[in-house]
């Protein structure tokens, strides 16, 4: 089944959410958060993607995000982030997730063994300054609401640190721009 969410203008700013396949934990580690944050790093300096704000949670990520090309930079860095997830999870011998991909991926996704993400990223243009306050506050929050830290800033994978364990930022963030 296809989105019924769309990216509608290509110079607008999104909130965005992908999903592992059956909201399977996988970025619990160190290793797998760095897949994500090297991966949007890349699209940020080699496909123009602009970032203002991101959460990375152990089964999806919420990012706000531009790019003159959204819908190509996403189904590419998932295409990438999924190949090196499935690289990672061979290396390190996690059957039972590897299992999961396989078992829960859509019978016609023939050209792959497995299915790391659910399918779409589920666009919502920004439309307002209010809108952008909202969003990021429900992203940073959700560390929060599932229990993992008691601030939104104590969760390292998220704009409201990023922070590295030197206190280097992780991903560099765009400046919001509201007209």
């Amino acid at each position: 089944m296809k989105s019924r969410y769309k990216v509608v203008d290509q110079e607008g700013i999104y909130f965005i959410t992908s999903s592992i396949i059956e909201w399977l934990p996988v970025f619990t580690s160190e290793d797998t958060f760095s897949i994500i944050s090297d991966s949007l790093h890349f699209c940020l300096e080699e496909k123009s993607l602009k970032l203002y704000g991101y959460v990375i949670m152990p089964d999806h990520l919420h990012m706000i995000v531009s790019s003159e090309n959204l819908s190509e930079v996403m189904k590419s860095f998932k295409r990438h982030t999924a190949k090196e997830i499935i690289k990672y999870l061979k290396q390190t011998n996690n059957e039972w997730i590897l299992n999961q991909f396989h078992f829960y991926k859509k019978k016609n996704k023939i050209e792959s063994e497995y299915q790391v993400w659910q399918e779409g990223f589920h666009p919502q243009l920004i439309s307002s300054y209010e809108m952008m306050e909202q969003k990021i506050e429900y992203m940073h929050q959700n560390p929060v609401r599932k229990g993992f830290v008691n601030n939104p800033e104590y969760w390292k994978y998220s704009s409201a640190c990023n922070l590295d364990f030197e206190g280097n930022p992780i991903l560099e963030l765009n400046e919001i721009e509201f007209d």
